[in-house]
């Protein structure tokens, strides 16, 4: 079916570059070592049979074409940017799997009735400019003018960083796709997670991705002397914040697929030896159905509510972000299990809790994704690890999954 080896030995050289000291990989959009990395891709993707473009926004995009003209593609793809001095496998397995499943193709004469597209998309991670997915954005149809004027901690705006690169952000529009000429969105990529290790899997079927809802909740009292004031005259906004947190972990453990994450604390005015007047904290609350999330939400803000009342503290809500949850294409989840079955694998649903590029084409094509088994869960960090047989397995369901949905007019 596939080459593995070949696999293998395509990851590891392509986490060569911008190889850290530490073993990590650090390659960041619109810089040498991310156009170093676009070439070597290219290169494979060549070697694999397709045809080669870079779209206006810097997409690399490799095609194989199908038998039934003007058919809708099946694309297939990840990033090959990185956090700083992040893991080999994140994105770039995604990239180098699909250009795998298509290589293997080639090498059986399988021409499929459906064209086929590989695509490494610009900068998923957001590392250089705090805005991540440009480039499945701008596919989607979504990247705007706005978009283009984030920056860098140097200064410099997406849209400088990719005249650099010899691109022109006047045309980014000019990468969007049309929906009708797309039949699906397939991706191959590391869990991030311990659920398959623990469930002893080397692969699974992703349900859905969650939505991130990112909130920052200020807490106001009154600050005193710590020696001065008796606990019941005291209105202390940690000790509220304190409650109120405990009762996020509690409520959050209440559902499947639901994780809340409190990432920031800061206390007014902070010393040892007074009581604050104010403490704010952030959450991040994720889950793959929206309406369960905001059920969620809704216990915590009133439970807070309560308590800041109580307490005869203060507290508000501001609202950072809030994206909607995406659930993967019911259609491919079954074409994804049944190609695990065909291949011995058990089949298992597992949610994404991180974002991915799919995410973007929520209301443009019908989405799945396939993960693979990380060991002890650890990404963006160097130690990040699957192994050779396990991304090869990951593969191959993606290779049968693609067979599958590439043959069906």
């Amino acid at each position: 079916m596939i080459n593995k080896q070949r696999l293998w030995a395509r990851l590891m050289e392509l986490s060569g570059i911008g190889k850290q000291e530490s073993g990590g990989v650090t390659r960041f959009s619109f810089t040498r070592e991310e156009r170093e990395a676009k070439a070597l891709v290219s290169s494979y993707m060549t070697e694999a049979g397709m045809t080669v473009r870079e779209d206006a926004v810097g997409n690399l995009i490799g095609k194989k074409e199908g038998r039934q003209k003007n058919a809708p593609a099946v694309l297939m793809g990840s990033h090959i940017d990185t956090v700083p001095n992040g893991g080999m496998f994140d994105g770039a397995l995604g990239v180098i799997a699909g250009i795998e499943v298509v290589h293997a193709m080639s090498e059986r004469d399988i021409q499929p009735d459906h064209p086929i597209e590989v695509i490494a998309f610009t900068d998923e991670e957001g590392s250089r400019f705090g805005f991540g997915m440009i480039g499945s954005r701008a596919i989607a149809g979504t990247l705007t003018d706005k978009d283009l004027e984030q920056r860098d901690e140097n200064g410099i705006t997406i849209a400088e960083a990719m005249e650099e690169s010899g691109l022109d952000p006047k045309l980014v529009a000019d990468a969007a796709k049309d929906p009708a000429d797309v039949k699906a969105y397939v991706e191959l990529h590391i869990e991030q997670g311990r659920v398959l290790e623990n469930h002893g899997l080397a692969a699974g079927t992703v349900s859905g991705i969650a939505g991130p809802l990112w909130m920052k909740w200020t807490i106001t009292g009154e600050a005193g002397h710590a020696g001065a004031t008796p606990m019941n005259m005291r209105k202390d906004p940690l000790m509220a914040a304190s409650e109120i947190m405990q009762f996020i972990e509690g409520e959050a453990k209440k559902y499947p697929n639901l994780v809340a994450t409190i990432g920031r604390i800061a206390v007014k005015p902070g010393g040892v030896n007074v009581i604050p007047s104010e403490a704010t904290f952030t959450l991040d609350l994720r889950d793959i159905d929206e309406e369960i999330r905001q059920q969620a939400e809704e216990k915590m803000v009133a439970h807070a509510q309560q308590v800041c009342r109580d307490r005869g503290v203060e507290i508000e809500f501001e609202t950072l972000q809030r994206v909607t949850p995406v659930p993967c294409s019911a259609v491919i989840r079954q074409t994804i299990q049944a190609a695990c079955l065909k291949l011995g694998l058990k089949s298992f649903e597992l949610p994404s809790g991180a974002g991915h590029d799919g995410m973007q084409f929520k209301d443009f094509c019908p989405i799945g994704m396939v993960f693979v088994r990380s060991q002890n869960g650890i990404s963006h960090n160097p130690e990040e690890w699957s192994t050779k047989e396990d991304c090869g397995k990951g593969t191959e369901v993606l290779y049968e999954t693609v067979l599958s949905l590439v043959s069906e007019v």
